[in-house]
């Protein structure tokens, strides 16, 4: 039965979603991605009205695979799992994907907050020209200012970064994944916020030769180049 994978799209193709980027390597984890069982719909902000009335909700991805619609990528790696019991685990156990759920929040909650900042007032270039005002005025709603405001004094908001990151530092100089010996979706949930980053803004943030860099360089790498797959940041 194919799996319908709806996935955030941009500007000439790019993948502007971190959510929709834990859901790509997932299913490439699984062995799933670029096969017949899976069809990836590519969805743009302008498409909401579809997907509330296949969700029940507005953001992607969104995943129908079984008679079920799947929504929320926490939910969606769950599904994966234990849909696909016989293919490679996301989590590696029970205690596993308990510890990697509670990574997982953190991600959302802590690493996001400090690396939206930085990306927020470069964002809009990634995206298709015609969803760049909903993004922009949605956000500034949300923020309560302008966009540029909000990402005022990008040197403060990167050393805040380098602070929030630092025990992942710690973790990389010791292992060569956040899971362990082998990547896991531990290592998918924070590399999607890295690599929102990588492909979302004109800023580097992390540094040459930190553990950091050398283990997103390495989840680049996996599923034959994943992470380079689409285009980066708009060049002038």
């Amino acid at each position: 039965m194919t799996l319908v994978f709806h996935e955030r799209v941009g500007h000439e193709g790019r993948r502007p979603s971190p959510f929709s980027w834990r859901i790509r390597y997932a299913l490439a984890h699984k062995g799933l991605l670029d096969t017949p069982a899976v069809e990836v719909r590519p969805t743009r902000f302008a498409d909401r009205p579809a997907i509330e009335a296949l969700s029940g909700q507005r953001f992607v991805p969104v995943i129908e695979h079984a008679g079920r619609v799947v929504h929320d990528s926490w939910a969606i790696a769950c599904h994966l799992e234990d849909a696909f019991p016989d293919r490679p685990s996301l989590f590696g156990g029970t205690v596993g994907r308990g510890l990697t759920r509670q990574l997982n929040l953190w991600c959302d909650g802590v690493l996001m907050a400090a690396v939206r900042p930085i990306l927020v007032a470069d964002f809009p270039a990634v995206l298709e020209p015609g969803d760049r005002a909903y993004y922009r005025s949605s956000r500034e709603a949300m923020f309560g200012c302008t966009l540029e405001h909000y990402a005022a004094d990008r040197p403060a908001h990167l050393a805040r970064l380098r602070d929030v990151v630092a025990p992942l530092e710690a973790l990389l100089a010791e292992q060569p994944w956040v899971a362990g010996a082998a990547p896991a979706y531990a290592d998918h949930v924070v590399f999607s916020v890295f690599q929102y980053a990588r492909l979302g803004c004109t800023a580097e943030l992390l540094a040459p030769g930190t553990a950091l860099a050398a283990w997103r360089a390495r989840m680049i790498a996996l599923h034959d180049g994943l992470g380079d797959r689409f285009p980066g940041y708009p060049t002038p």
